[in-house]
């Protein structure tokens, strides 16, 4: 597919998704830029809704950079530790704050090249403080969700993450950057699940590859198992032809064996 049509494909799905999901706020909890890279680095392998229930606990306590390195590495993996990889977080973010005191004034930077030198910070994580916490569009956010949802629905082959923002970033305008990715984060949690995604139901599934072949590969099963009820429903009627004859001039009690290609279940 040529460029420009990817992108009037790339545009009807941001139109639908806008229109689908309308909470395009970040759904974790922060008032600050520090706060919001120390819950998103917490986020990784996490539920937001995790991390939005030790949150507030942790940040009560640390204001600044330099209120974590005094917190020190014990007591902060013991308040995260319910996040999970509590050890290599608590180590992303005290590395993070004491480069953000020693280069920075105790301040997060906001530009892509200085954030990228903090531990911790990957493109995801500035492009979610950068779009969040300061309102800038560097790039787009691709996370485990966008991966998926971007390659379904034939926005790019790649399965690199900087590959697949940089796809994404030629065939979306720069202004929608930080909502579009954060619109496919949110469809595929609600839509595009990694298992058991919801084809059927999804707003893009007029246009989508992934969903034109589930549905062709589930329309013969439909059938087939339409055959298989109308065959149970059916009254089956034995043969009486078949059943054994008694071996005396005596009837014989009892009932007749039933085959064994007749299961219960079926």
């Amino acid at each position: 597919m040529a460029i420009e049509e990817k992108k009037k494909l790339a545009a009807w799905y941001d139109r639908r998704l806008a229109r689908t999901h309308t909470d395009t706020n970040i759904p974790l909890d922060f008032t600050t830029p520090l706060d919001l890279y120390v819950a998103t680095v917490l986020s990784a392998q996490c539920t937001d809704a995790r991390v939005n229930q030790v949150t507030p606990a942790i940040f009560a306590r640390c204001r600044t950079p330099e209120d974590y390195l005094a917190l020190g590495a014990e007591e902060l993996e013991r308040m995260v530790q319910s996040t999970g990889f509590f050890r290599n977080k608590t180590k992303s973010i005290l590395g993070g704050c004491a480069r953000l005191v020693e280069a920075f004034e105790g301040k997060i930077p906001g530009t892509m090249e200085e954030l990228l030198t903090i531990p911790g910070v990957g493109r995801k994580t500035a492009n979610v403080i950068l779009g969040n916490a300061f309102g800038k569009s560097e790039g787009i956010v691709v996370d485990t969700h966008v991966t998926r949802v971007a390659a379904r629905i034939g926005l790019t082959a790649h399965t690199d993450p900087v590959k697949i923002e940089q796809d994404l970033m030629i065939l979306v305008p720069h202004k929608d950057w930080t909502g579009f990715g954060l619109r496919l984060i949110l469809h595929g949690r609600r839509f595009c699940t990694a298992r058991n995604p919801r084809c059927e139901a999804c707003p893009l599934n007029e246009r989508c590859p992934y969903a034109k072949k589930a549905s062709a590969r589930t329309r013969p099963a439909g059938k087939a198992q339409a055959s298989m009820a109308a065959r149970k429903a059916a009254p089956m009627a034995t043969s009486t032809s078949r059943l054994p004859r008694p071996t005396s001039g005596k009837a014989t009690s009892g009932t007749a064996t039933t085959p064994s290609w007749i299961r219960p279940e079926d």
